[in-house]
């Protein structure tokens, strides 16, 4: 069956490429050469005290729905508390960071639109051979991959708050 978009796709459960970052672990459910460029749809898990630093999208609107867990979510100056149910939407070219300040992990759907930050993460980030692994530390060689590959994706990274 064809869509608009292309091809209908079922992601399973526990399927989908695995990439760890510093401070959570993304499972891409969708990317945009499933979608056409349209969006980046990604499973986040967050370790407690784990998060990414600010940033800035410069392309990409991004949403985050909690399904389980607790989020310190920093918006430009505002923060807001994320819990399970909870969607918060960020437009591009507004900084942010989250960071997990439960006790738990805590599960994000992630939603990017357009497609294409997600080539970001899997240039950056390393592959994730199980659920069971940890976040890696943040390493010297991880934050110069970081760095160079940003400006190709209109990401900023900002230094932590």
């Amino acid at each position: 069956m064809l869509t608009q978009l292309g091809e209908v796709k079922h992601v399973a459960a526990g399927t989908g490429r695995t990439y760890w970052g510093p401070g959570d672990q993304l499972r891409f459910l969708l990317t945009g050469a499933d979608t056409n460029g349209t969006l980046f749809v990604s499973e986040a898990i967050v370790p407690p005290g784990g998060g990414p630093p600010p940033h800035i999208h410069q392309r990409e609107d991004e949403s985050f729905y909690v399904i389980e867990g607790t989020l310190t979510i920093q918006i430009g100056e505002r923060i807001v508390q994320g819990s399970a149910g909870d969607l918060v939407f960020l437009p591009r070219g507004i900084a942010h960071s989250f960071k997990n300040t439960g006790r738990g992990k805590a599960k994000l759907l992630v939603t990017v639109t357009p497609a294409g930050l997600e080539n970001y993460f899997a240039a950056v980030f390393d592959p994730a051979a199980d659920d069971s692994d940890t976040p890696p530390p943040m390493t010297p060689q991880f934050l110069e991959r970081a760095l160079a590959e940003a400006p190709k994706y209109g990401l900023i990274l900002l230094p932590p708050a």
